[in-house]
């Protein structure tokens, strides 16, 4: 929402709004103009804004249904849609690039926004983190009809958007409290192929299990990271080669269909930024970017704040903050630390989101964090939901086959660290997690001595 806020105040709109939780984002909103509350009152709404001949009323999936100010909005007749209704429509004039996926949406969105922001083609973009080379989750252009979006599968929000371009990252099962099944949840995705516009491409990563439903004109590419660890007889179109990873950076030759781009660098040590970057490189010279502007700005993309983000990185000690959440990403995120620290012993502090994706994988969350030497459960971030009886984050912790293990309150977390020296610390998940990552790393330093 915070980008959409942002893209309003620029076009010289009044915006208020409602947040559950103050945070450093939302006072640097409220710095630049916006007017942002945070108790659920109808008498906290400025009287501007209850006129609903002149206002658009816009929710995020994870306002609950009776939240007192969106039912009072409701009940008076105003204009509501929803966040990805409004993209839609902000974008449907421009050259959407959509990403969408179960997981690597915004890493690889940031990356396709950061190439062609530092080319001659130029972009728009609306994303899902804050891109630490803008420290914004915002960029616009005049001069550039491309906008770059980073496509929410969830609530179905993706089929609100009309692709000129869109990248299918991944399509792991997730949000079965909407889709249900599994089957479901791959059609949303199906449905969403077809939205691309005629003339307009697709590039999914390969081994991705479903079957696109393409208009007329619609080119099909697939994509896949370290083409040494790919299966089969047939390569896919975009792959890297001759990957080289050490503690500080990546290397690999980017090959495309007609071309190959030696000597890509990445600036994070993580594994599966390697796929992501492919499908970025992928998507920008498909926008005419030159080899030449690919490789310097790929070398200058210095990640996303939340998205394995190293706090501490010394000899002894090593503080990483990532927002995984779901049973893929948090393997994907802990075996890339086993990658770097081979030999180093591996806490993990996760806070499970949802009631209901902790009911629907905490076996696999489980499986996943036991590839950890030591696991410190939260008790889950509700977020939109109600608590769902007998669900709490015991049911993983008991499904945990390592040994040491340990489940503490969101308060005592600190000091429970305090009292331990760890060498490799990997914090993980998508709630208020991250508001704990500076005394944690206080506390942690605090055992060096």
């Amino acid at each position: 929402m915070s980008s959409l806020i942002q893209y309003f105040l620029a076009n010289r709109k009044n915006i208020s709004g409602y947040d559950k939780v103050e945070s450093v984002f939302t006072r640097q909103l409220n710095d630049l103009g916006a007017s942002i509350h945070y108790d659920d009152n109808v008498n906290l709404i400025p009287k501007l804004f209850k006129d609903k001949e002149n206002t658009l009323v816009v929710i995020t999936p994870a306002i609950p249904y009776d939240h007192s100010e969106w039912t009072f909005f409701r009940n008076a007749g105003f204009n509501i849609v929803k966040r990805a209704q409004l993209l839609g429509e902000i974008t449907k004039n421009k050259k959407g690039i959509c990403i969408a996926g179960t997981h690597g949406k915004t890493t690889t969105s940031s990356m396709i926004a950061h190439l062609l922001k530092q080319s001659s083609a130029g972009c728009n973009a609306f994303l899902g983190g804050i891109l630490k080379n803008y420290n914004n989750n915002l960029l616009l252009s005049d001069t550039s009809d491309l906008i770059v979006i980073e496509a929410d599968e969830y609530d179905r929000s993706f089929h609100w958007l009309s692709p000129f371009m869109a990248v299918i990252t991944s399509v792991d099962s997730d949000h079965l409290d909407v889709y249900g099944t599994e089957k479901s949840y791959k059609e949303a995705f199906e449905h969403f192929t077809f939205l691309i516009r005629r003339g307009g491409v697709l590039l999914m990563r390969e081994g991705i299990d479903i079957a696109p439903s393409l208009q007329e004109g619609v080119q099909h590419y697939s994509y896949s990271g370290d083409i040494s660890k790919i299966r089969g007889k047939n390569k896919p179109d975009f792959y890297a080669q001759n990957v080289r990873i050490n503690s500080e950076e990546i290397h690999f030759d980017f090959v495309a269909p007609n071309t190959v781009i030696k000597d890509i660098q990445l600036n994070e040590p993580i594994e599966i930024n390697i796929v992501n970057s492919v499908a970025a490189l992928a998507v920008a010279l498909l926008n005419s970017v030159t080899s030449e502007e690919l490789k310097q700005a790929m070398a200058s993309f210095i990640g996303v704040k939340r998205r394995f983000d190293f706090h501490i990185k010394t000899d002894d000690l090593v503080l990483i903050d990532d927002y995984a959440h779901h049973p893929q990403e948090l393997k994907s995120s802990i075996k890339s630390v086993r990658t770097l620290y081979p030999n180093r012993r591996l806490a993990v502090i996760f806070q499970p989101h949802l009631y209901s994706r902790t009911n629907d994988f905490y076996k696999e969350f489980a499986q996943s964090l036991s590839l950890a030497d030591e696991v410190i459960l939260l008790p889950i971030y509700p977020a939109r939901e109600k608590p769902i009886p007998n669900v709490s984050s015991q049911i993983i912790l008991d499904s945990l086959t390592i040994s040491s293990k340990q489940l503490v309150n969101y308060d005592e977390l600190i000091s429970s660290v305090a009292k331990q020296k760890m060498d490799v610390v990997l914090v993980i998940g998508a709630g208020d997690i991250e508001l704990l990552i500076e005394p944690l790393k206080k506390a942690l330093l605090a055992c060096r001595w």
